[in-house]
């Protein structure tokens, strides 16, 4: 069930019932086996859950996967923890995008690993939330273009960092957000 306060008045989503939970499993740091939360627009949650059971068999690890409410919709509390997420009906100082058309306000992105697949905040013109592993190089936890995370989401429709400044973090259906058809590029 989606908590209805992580849907405000302000959001491009209007209902909780528009949302919904997946549930998934990953593999942490350490190489066990974690059950995470992942809140996305109904229409991806079976697109959602099929990634992530290829992300999984596929070994990659995952710090954490919470939902954003448990950071109190603080997406640089969340990205500071090294937690992967999805739906997050952003304050409008923590967005770079416009607003109604975020993808993440939208339920229609996940950021994985933000520590190991930080983005490049123009605000700033730094880094976030670190530095340390901005270069595109193997790593544990890190996406690279043509890894298997790369390939279980372009293999889904999805489409890796589809913005003007690199964010390897981030998939989303696309950019302003719109509903997912199957095979959309």
């Amino acid at each position: 069930m989606v908590d209805a306060g992580m849907v405000r008045p302000e959001c491009p989503v209007r209902r909780p019932g528009q949302l919904r939970v997946v549930a998934v499993n990953y593999r942490d740091f350490d190489g066990g086996v974690s059950r995470g939360r992942l809140v996305v627009r109904r229409d991806v949650a079976r697109s959602v859950a099929r990634i992530f059971t290829r992300i999984f068999e596929s070994g990659f690890r995952i710090r954490q996967m919470r939902p954003i409410d448990e950071f109190g919709g603080d997406d640089a509390a969340s990205q500071a923890a090294d937690n992967t997420s999805a739906f997050n009906c952003r304050q409008p100082d923590q967005n770079n995008s416009p607003y109604a058309e975020s993808p993440h306000a939208n339920g229609r992105a996940i950021d994985i690993n933000p520590r190991e697949n930080p983005w490049r905040d123009f605000r700033c013109d730094c880094w976030e939330p670190l530095a340390r592993h901005a270069e595109r190089t193997r790593g544990l936890g890190k996406i690279l273009s043509g890894g298997a995370v790369w390939r279980a989401f372009v293999s889904e429709g999805w489409i890796w960092q589809d913005i003007d400044v690199p964010d390897y973090m981030h998939f989303d259906t696309g950019y302003p957000s719109v509903p997912w058809r199957p095979g959309r590029r």
